[in-house]
Formats: structure tokens, sequence, C-alpha cells
């Protein structure tokens, strides 16, 4: 097993482990490595402490993205 990364989740470091098979190419790690550290969410975290965002425009997003499912569910409904 191989460790290739380190990160931050609330505090606690938490380290990306991704077992490894004999004869397994570099490759096909390096894609499951890449594919389980977006899931981690850390570059979306990381973008998003880099500007400040007032609460009001979060609430808006917010209500942005709750309307627009709503308007899905609606339209698959009908």
């Amino acid at each position: 097993m191989f460790t290739f990364a380190h990160l931050t989740k609330g505090g606690v470091n938490i380290m990306l482990i991704i077992p490894i098979k004999d004869g397994e190419n570099i490759d096909r790690a390096l894609k499951r490595y890449k594919r389980k550290f977006d899931k981690t969410g850390t570059v979306r975290q990381l973008r998003a402490r880099t500007a400040f965002i007032k609460p009001s425009v979060k609430n808006r997003i917010k209500i942005q993205k709750a309307a627009y499912i709503q308007n899905m569910k609606d339209n698959l409904e009908s």
C-alpha cells in the first residue's frame, strides 16, 4: 500500500491510501488516486477559502439551487 497525500478535514489529518496490487499499472493507480482525491473535495474547499462570500450571497445561491432543483422535479412529474 502506498500513501500519496495528506489531507485535512475538520482539523484532522487524513491520508489517502491506495492499495496497489502486484503487477498493477501505475497509471491505473494514479487514476484511482485522482478519483479518490476528487471525492474528498479538497480542491473545492481550497477554492472556497480563497475569497470571502457574504452570508447574504450564500443564502441567495442556496435559494437559487433549491428553486432549480424544485423546477427540475416539477418538470419530471408533468
